[in-house]
C-alpha cells in the first residue's frame, strides 16, 4: 500500500499506542537551546533521572546571546545565567554543545543542518516553533514545549495524536523577484493563520523541485504560521548533495546505504492526502504584511485592506484591530509606508544564500539616512562563509550593521529590540503585536531582498523596480 512520506516516518518511530488515542513517537534527534531547557533538566534533576541518549541531544545558544558583542560576561545578568545553567547542564548529562566558543555555536534551525544533524526519515523535536525548518530534509519535526522536553530528555519519546496530511502543489515558475519567502506568505495568506491546525504540510510541485536546500527550509520554517504543526519536502538528489561530508552525516559506505534508506522513504506516487492545494506559481509576487498576524497580507503593489469593504464582522473587526495597531491608514498603498528599522536574519532567513542575494542588489546603494538597518548571520558558520565571499563588507559600506550570529531581532530576547512603535521591515517570521521587543513595536515581513529595498528606500518598496530585479535576478 503506497504511504506519504509523514505516514512512513510516523509508522516506524511508532513505539505504541497509549489508551488515550494518542502514540507514544520515538524521537531520532532532540535539539534544545537555553531558554526552554534548563526547566526540563530540574525536572529530572529532581527525578533522579539522566538524559537516555544523550548521543542524540544537541544544544546551542541562540535566543538570548547579544549580537554587537559576544564577550563575556554579558551586560544582561540573566542571558549569562542562562548560557551557564546550559553549559553546565550539558556537561553534567553528557550532551553536545555547539558554545560560542565552538565556531559552530548559531540559531538551532541553522546548525541542525549545517552540520549534517537534520536527516531524511528521522523525527526532531525542539523546544521552538519553528523546527518545522528541519522538515525541508524530508524529516517529520516539531516544536514541543518544556515538559515534553522533560520526556524526551528522560525517554526518547513524547506523546502525539497523529497528523493529517496535506499536500501543497506550487506549479510552474516563479516570476523574478520573487523568493520562498513570497510563497511561504502567499500559501499562509491563501490557506490562513489556522488553516493547517491539525495537519503536516508536504510541499512540492516544480517550484520545490527547484528550490535549493535553503529556500525549502524558508517555506517549511513558517508552517508553523499557517497553523501546521510541521512541514516538509520529500527528500531528493539536492537533499543528499547538501548533506554530503558534513560533520555528522555517515560516510563511506554507510553514507550510500543512508542515501539508499532515505530515497525510499519519500512520499509513494498514488500515496492518500487528506487534502490536495494547488497554486500557480505565476500568481506569486512579491508579499509583505501589513497587520498583526502572518496571514495578514498583500503583494507590494496592493492595498492595505478597508475594514469599510469587509462584509464578515469578524473579519472586519480584525481588520480594524490591526489596522489601529499598526497605525496604517486604510485602503493605502502599502508601498510608499515609511520603515525606521530594517532586519536581515533569523531561522527564516539567515543563511548564506539569503546575505548572498541581498548582498547582489544592496551592492553600490546605502541605507536611508532615517533608517537603522541591522543583519544578523544565522550562525557563526554562516558569519564566517559571508566573511570569506565579502559578503559582510558589502553590507558595511551599504550602512548595514554586521552583528555577531542569534536569533536577534526577530523575538528580540536579547538587547535587538525596537524602541517605542518602530516600524520594522523584517526577514523573520512573526508580526504580533510586540513580537520585536517593544509592546507598540510594529513588524512587517517580507524577503530579505524586499527589507533591502526598504532599507535604501526609507520606505516600503518594490524590490523589482528599487534593484531592476526584473532584469537580473534568478531564482
Amino acid at each position: 500500500m503506497s504511504k506519504s512520506l509523514f505516514e512512513k516516518v510516523w509508522d516506524a518511530h511508532t513505539v505504541r499506542q497509549l489508551s488515550n488515542g494518542q502514540t507514544q513517537l520515538l524521537i531520532g534527534t532532540h535539539l534544545i537551546h537555553e531558554v526552554t531547557s534548563p526547566q526540563a533538566f530540574g525536572m529530572l534533576r529532581d527525578l533522579g533521572l539522566k538524559v537516555k541518549y544523550p548521543n542524540r541531544t544537541f544544544a546551542t545558544v541562540d535566543h538570548i546571546v547579544p549580537t554587537l558583542s559576544q564577550v563575556e560576561p554579558f551586560a544582561d545578568p540573566l542571558a549569562q545565567e542562562m548560557i551557564n545553567a546550559l553549559r553546565q547542564n550539558c556537561e553534567e548529562f553528557g550532551v553536545t554543545f555547539f558554545d560560542i566558543g565552538t565556531g559552530h555555536q548559531g540559531i538551532v534551525h541553522v546548525v541542525g543542518p549545517e552540520q549534517g544533524i537534520t536527516q531524511p526519515g528521522t523525527t526532531i523535536a525542539c523546544g521552538d516553533s519553528h523546527t518545522a525548518t528541519h522538515g525541508a530534509f524530508g524529516a517529520i519535526a516539531f516544536g514541543i514545549g518544556t515538559t515534553q522536553i522533560r520526556d524526551l530528555l528522560a525517554t526518547q519519546t513524547m506523546a502525539m495524536s497523529k497528523l493529517k496530511v496535506r499536500r501543497i502543489n506550487v506549479e510552474g515558475e516563479l516570476p523574478p523577484g520573487v523568493y520562498a519567502k513570497d510563497v511561504i506568505l502567499h500559501i499562509i495568506k491563501l490557506l490562513g493563520a489556522k488553516g493547517g491546525i491539525g495537519y503536516a504540510y508536504e510541499y512540492g510541485g516544480s517550484v520545490f523541485d527547484n528550490f535549493s536546500m535553503e529556500e525549502r527550509m524558508t517555506v517549511c520554517n513558517m508552517s508553523i504560521e499557517g497553523g501546521a504543526r510541521c512541514g516538509y519536502v520529500n527528500p531528493d538528489e539536492k537533499t543528499f548533495e547538501y548533506l554530503k561530508g558534513r560533520p555528522y552525516c555517515p560516510k563511506g559506505d554507510e553514507w550510500d546505504a543512508a542515501v539508499e534508506r532515505w530515497k525510499a522513504v519519500a512520499s509513494d506516487p498514488g500515496c492518500h492526502y487528506d487534502d490536495i492545494v494547488n497554486i500557480d506559481a505565476a500568481d506569486i509576487a512579491p508579499s509583505v504584511t501589513w497587520g498583526i498576524s502572518p496571514d495578514h497580507g498583500v503583494f507590494v503593489t496592493e492595498n492595505i485592506p478597508d475594514p469599510a469593504q469587509e462584509s464578515d464582522p469578524d473579519k472586519r473587526e480584525s481588520i480594524e484591530e490591526a489596522l489601529e495597531y499598526m497605525k496604517l491608514p486604510a485602503g493605502a498603498p502599502i508601498a510608499g509606508t515609511p520603515v525606521d528599522v530594517c532586519f536581515i536574519g533569523s531561522c527564516t532567513n539567515g543563511r548564506l544564500s539569503d546575505f548572498r542575494e541581498a548582498a547582489k542588489f544592496l551592492k553600490g546603494h546605502h541605507v536611508a539616512e532615517s533608517v537603522k538597518a541591522i543583519a544578523v548571520p544565522g550562525s557563526q558558520v554562516v558569519d564566517q562563509l559571508c566573511k570569506n565571499e565579502g559578503i559582510d563588507q558589502v553590507f558595511r559600506d551599504a550602512g548595514f550593521e554586521w552583528r555577531e550570529a542569534g536569533c536577534s531581532m526577530c523575538l528580540a530576547m536579547n538587547p535587538d529590540k525596537l524602541i517605542g512603535d518602530q516600524l520594522c521591515a523584517s526577514s523573520s517570521n512573526r508580526n504580533f503585536k510586540g513580537r520585536q521587543g517593544s509592546p507598540t513595536g510594529r513588524t512587517i515581513l517580507m524577503s530579505p531582498v524586499m527589507v533591502a529595498a526598504a532599507a535604501v528606500t526609507g520606505k516600503i518598496s518594490d524590490a523589482r523596480e528599487v534593484f531592476q530585479v526584473a532584469e537580473t535576478a534568478a531564482v
